[in-house]
């Protein structure tokens, strides 16, 4: 009986204004090659990740639409702290 996990992802989509990704992987339990659980893990990217943190098929992605102009845009929104 051997008993292996995998994961893969089920869907990519890009949201908003500043390209925020969303991605969805499904992972699923298999005994001797047989689903025996599923279950679902979600995750959003912000275009401020590091790029090189992420699965290839997410990172083609961001490299699609996280040009300069959204990051700068993005950036410009958030709050500057004075020490």
């Amino acid at each position: 009986m051997a008993i292996t996990k995998e994961t893969k992802i089920s869907s990519i989509e890009v949201v908003g204004e500043f390209k925020n990704i969303n991605v969805k992987k499904t992972i699923s339990i298999k005994e001797d090659g047989n689903v025996i659980s599923t279950s679902n893990f979600r995750t959003s990217y912000s275009n401020d990740t590091d790029i090189s943190t992420l699965d290839s098929d997410v990172a083609a992605v961001a490299n699609i639409f996280w040009t300069d102009e959204i990051k700068a845009a993005y950036t410009a929104t958030l709050p500057v702290y004075e020490d």
